[in-house]
C-alpha cells in the first residue's frame, strides 16, 4: 500500500500489551530506544540511522515504540514507570528469542537501557547512552516544555528549535508532522499523563542509584551534543565518569538530535564502537 504509515511495523505482546516494533537485518541484536518528546515513535527517532546501522549481516536492528509513545496499545490505567518500560524490553526480547543484545538508549531511553543493563546484566554486551537521562539533575527549562507541551503547531515547532542546534533541521514540515502526531486519538490524553507537573519527581523517578552505575561492568559509549538545551552534558561527563569501562565523545554545534544533525558521524562512531 503506497499510504501505509512506516511507523507501523511488527506487533508482539508484551506482557499484556501489544508492542509496536521496527525489525531489520541479521546479525547481533542492536536494540533502539527512543526519546520521550510529545508525537515520537521508534520509526521517528531512529529512521535516519536504522539502514546505516544494519550493517549487511552485523547488525538486527530492533526499535521498538515504548508503551505510552507511539503505536504500541496503551492500556487503561497503565501505570508507567522505569520499572515498566524495563519488563516491556525483557519481554520483547524473550519473545523475539534474543537471550543478549546492545542497547542504544537516546534521552529517556537512556534511563531505560541504563536500568537494562543494572536489573538484567546478562541481557547486555554493550551500551550506548546518548543524551541521557537516567541520573538525578535538575530540570531544565527544555526538559520542562518537551514534557509540559500542550497541542499546536507553534508550540511543536518552539520544541522543534529547542532540540535542534542546526536551524536548518528545523521546518515547518518537520513540525507540523510531529504535531500531527501528537494529536492522534489518545496520544496528548496518554502523554499528559506521563510527565505531569511538577516535573523534578520525573527526573529522579527515571534516575538510577550511583552505585549501580558504578557497578556496570559493560562496555558503554557515552555521546552528548554540547549545546544540548533539553538534557545538560553534565549528565554524561558523569556517566564517563562513573562507568568503568566508558567512552565519551560530544559533538559541538549539536544540541539533542545527535543522530540527527550529526547522522554520519554518529553511525559510524556507533558502529566503529560495537564492531
Amino acid at each position: 500500500m503506497a499510504d501505509a504509515n512506516p511507523e507501523i511495523a511488527n506487533s508482539l505482546n508484551t506482557g499484556g500489551f501489544s508492542t509496536n516494533y521496527h525489525d531489520q537485518g541479521d546479525g547481533f541484536p542492536l536494540l533502539l530506544i527512543h526519546g520521550s518528546g510529545p508525537g515520537v515513535s521508534a520509526w521517528a527517532n531512529w529512521r535516519g540511522v536504522i539502514s546505516g546501522l544494519v550493517d549487511t549481516d552485523r547488525h538486527r536492528i530492533v526499535a521498538p515504540d515504548m508503551v505510552g509513545f507511539g503505536f504500541t496499545e496503551r492500556p487503561e490505567g497503565f501505570e508507567y514507570s522505569l520499572d515498566a518500560w524495563v519488563d516491556q524490553l525483557i519481554s520483547l526480547m524473550n519473545e523475539l528469542d534474543i537471550a543478549q543484545a546492545d542497547l542504544i538508549g537516546n534521552s529517556f531511553g537512556g534511563a531505560v537501557a541504563l536500568a537494562t543493563c543494572i536489573k538484567h546484566p546478562e541481557r547486555v554486551r554493550k551500551l550506548v547512552l546518548m543524551g541521557s537521562v537516567g541520573i538525578s539533575f535538575e530540570l531544565t527549562p527544555g526538559l520542562d516544555e518537551v514534557w509540559g507541551y500542550t497541542p499546536s503547531f507553534e508550540n511543536m515547532r518552539k520544541l522543534m528549535d529547542l532540540f535542534a542546534w542546526d536551524r536548518n533541521l528545523v521546518n515547518d514540515e518537520l513540525a507540523q508532522l510531529r504535531y500531527e502526531a501528537s494529536i492522534r486519538p489518545g496520544v496528548q490524553e496518554s502523554y499528559a499523563g506521563l510527565f505531569p507537573a511538577p516535573r523534578q519527581r520525573w527526573v529522579e523517578a527515571m534516575a538510577s542509584d550511583e552505585q549501580e552505575i558504578r557497578a556496570i561492568e559493560k562496555p558503554c559509549l557515552v555521546i552528548h551534543g554540547r549545546d544540548d538545551q533539553v538534557i545538560p552534558l553534565s549528565n554524561s561527563l558523569r556517566l564517563a565518569e562513573w562507568i568503568e569501562d566508558a567512552e565519551l565523545h560530544v559533538f559541538g554545534h549539536c544540541g539533542h538530535w545527535t543522530q540527527i544533525e550529526k547522522n554520519q558521524r554518529f553511525i559510524a562512531l556507533v558502529k566503529d564502537f560495537l564492531n
